[in-house]
This record gives C-alpha cells, structure tokens and sequence, in this order.
C-alpha cells in the first residue's frame, strides 16, 4: 500500500472500544463522552475480515487499541483471530495497564509480543490527578510487573508532558532506564477540542526534555526497539533500557508516517487527525468488497497534520483522542 506521497503502509492501529476506565486530563472530559452503542462497534470477526482484506494488500503489523482495549472483553480471543490471519507478522497492545496485571498472560499466549503502557507520573497522587481516578497507579504497576514476568518485549512507558503537573519527574523517569529494561518516551501534548487550555498553556517541547535528561548523564543516539513509532532514541551508557522523544508539534515526522487508523465503529482513518475517513463497517455488513474503499482511503491520505497549539482548527472536530485510538 504505497500513498500518493510515496509512503508505505504497512501498521494498522485498531480502536475496539471508545471507552475508557480512567479521564486523562489531556485525553477525555472528565463527564466521558456519549459512547457507542454496541450495534455500532465492530465485532472481533468483523475486525478480524477486515484484516484478512487489509493483509495481501500489504499490512503486516496492528496495534490494538482502545480508549482502553481491556476493558471490552475477551481481547484475547481477538488476538488469537488477528494472529492466524497470514501475513500479519506483529502484534502489540496500548494500555494504560489497570487491568493488565490479570490479562497478562493470557494476552501473550494468544500473540501479543509487545507492549505499549500508558503513565504520567511516578507519584501515586499526581497519577490520581491526571488520571482523574483514584487508586489507579497501583494496579498500573502491578500490571508492568505482570508484563515483565510474562515475558513482554519491548515494554514501552509512555509520558504525556504536562508543564507545572509532570515535567519535574523528567529525570525519575530517564532513570528508571538505567534499571529496567523499559522505553521510556516522552510525548509532546497534542490538543483535542476537550484540552486546548491545558495544551496551550502547559505544552512543553522534547527540546526540553533532552536538555534536562543531558544534565545528568551523556545520551547517545541509538536504534531504540522494534516498532512502527516516530521516536527518536538516545541511551545511558550501559542502560538497559533508551529514552524516546515523540515530537509532533515541535518537529512534525509525518513524512514518515506508515499507518493508517479504524475506529471501533469500522471507520477507516488516513490521518490521527483531520476529518478524513471511509465507513469500512456498513460495506462491510452488505456484503461489498472493501479493497476499493480502502485504496480511496490510502489515495487522500494527507501529507501531514496541521495541528495548531491552543486550537482545534487542524484536529477535524475530535474532542478525545479516545475516539480514535490515538
């Protein structure tokens, strides 16, 4: 799947629920937002027919994701479905981990390789503030330790920058690299129609972010893990693990950008942001086939996203970043 600017598709992302346990303070209202009725959602079988068309045309790796993927049930099952569709050679998982601790291996015996884990602070009380759910980074850590018994690799830490809320946490979580085999990369906030105050008055640049990690120690530019990411790695000498930086609003990486996007409700997204998108789930369920609508989708996929700081004019209308698994 090759777009019109010359870039190889290859990484679906697929949302299976728009719902989430906890209210991020960069990502969702804290009221949540009007859900999804259940006949609007993709079925596993339905995602997994998708793939199975997706697939010769050149997909080889999926993210699954949500909102929160675990909190729908029987996300193993799915793994299992996706995992025997030939040509997809890679599966991996965003979660913010609440519930990982008791899916942990069965996700893995299912086809789960890699993780992705959501956290923002190393402080059980500033979790509970960001998260705008008490008693969260408890069983956040619980499920790492799970992750890490099982076996998962690589483990990915992801950290929202919040200026004035985490960004003092810097340095703790650059250390833990020293101890873990972990990846821990910093992202830049992007602003959503439910955050554009806290994006535009506490966004804080990667920029930043090298500069206070150098303070402690020298950083080499390394590969970093096996992913489909646009991070940026750099590595203690003799750490374990690396330290990410995700820049999209400060140095955009869209010119490298191999993915495209489908909603828990079948839409087909070319763009994280932008109001492009192509209804896959009701050709789908009339019997049609998708090939042709998904080449449409890839031939208007832009060339980059045009988000604005403290404005929602380059986002298409999205409100949470839930809505469309990220």
């Amino acid at each position: 799947m090759i777009d019109q600017f010359g870039r190889s598709v290859e990484y679906l992302r697929v949302s299976i629920t728009d719902k989430c346990n906890l209210r991020c303070v960069y990502c969702m209202p804290l009221e949540g937002l009007p859900w999804l009725q259940r006949d609007e959602l993709l079925s596993y079988e339905e995602i997994e027919q998708i793939v199975r068309v997706m697939a010769p045309m050149g997909l080889e790796r999926l993210r699954i994701t949500g909102g929160e993927p675990l909190v729908r049930r029987d996300v193993p099952e799915l793994v299992r479905l996706l995992a025997a569709v030939p040509g997809i050679r890679d599966l991996s998982l965003s979660t913010n981990a609440v519930l990982l601790a008791e899916q942990a291996d069965a996700l893995k015996a299912a086809g789960i390789s890699r993780l992705n884990v959501s956290l923002d602070s190393l402080q059980e009380d500033r979790v509970d503030r960001i998260a705008r759910r008490p008693g969260s980074y408890p069983r956040i850590m619980e499920g790492l330790a799970a992750a890490e018994e099982v076996g998962f690799s690589p483990i990915k830490i992801n950290v929202v920058l919040i200026k004035g809320e985490n960004d003092d946490e810097i340095q703790d979580f650059a250390e833990i690299t020293r101890k873990h085999p972990w990846h821990v990369r910093f992202i830049e906030m992007m602003p959503t129609g439910a955050n554009l105050d806290l994006s535009a008055q506490q966004f804080i640049s990667c920029t930043e972010v090298l500069h206070r990690v150098r303070e402690i120690d020298k950083l080499e530019p390394v590969p970093g893990p096996f992913g489909n990411g646009p991070a940026e790695y750099y590595q203690f000498p003799g750490a374990p693990g690396t330290i990410g930086v995700i820049t999209p609003m400060s140095h955009n990486y869209c010119d490298r950008c191999n993915r495209m996007r489908l909603t828990a409700d079948g839409q087909l997204r070319p763009c994280l942001f932008g109001d492009l998108q192509t209804n896959l789930r009701d050709p789908l369920r009339a019997g049609e086939d998708l090939a042709l609508h998904i080449r449409d989708t890839l031939e208007v996929k832009p060339e980059r996203h045009y988000l604005i700081q403290g404005s929602d004019s380059g986002s298409g209308g999205l409100v949470a970043l839930s809505q469309t698994g990220g």
